[in-house]
């Protein structure tokens, strides 16, 4: 798994007009980082102006979302009736 920093530097490289919170999102996308990778590196290369800071922490739950999306194996899983085991 590549880090969320260089990620973030090829896609703002690629991307140059797209805000740091864009690139940041896009690096993160899908990735499987921890929340506190996510944190401190939110904290790190994502610009204080690209969001407002009362919502931090509604932006940095939906990075962590977005990094670690639910598998549909695992709604269906959790969803199937579960069967009861006899005891023969």
């Amino acid at each position: 798994m590549k880090s969320i920093e260089r990620r973030f530097s090829n896609i703002s490289e690629k991307n140059p007009k797209w805000s740091s919170h864009t690139c940041f999102a896009e690096a993160v996308e899908e990735q499987g980082f921890s929340k506190q990778a996510i944190s401190r590196w939110f904290n790190k290369l994502v610009e204080k102006d690209d969001y407002a800071r009362e919502d931090k922490k509604a932006v940095l739950g939906f990075l962590i979302s977005l990094a670690n999306p639910v598998r549909k194996a695992e709604i269906e899983s959790k969803s199937a009736p579960q069967r009861k085991q006899s005891a023969e």
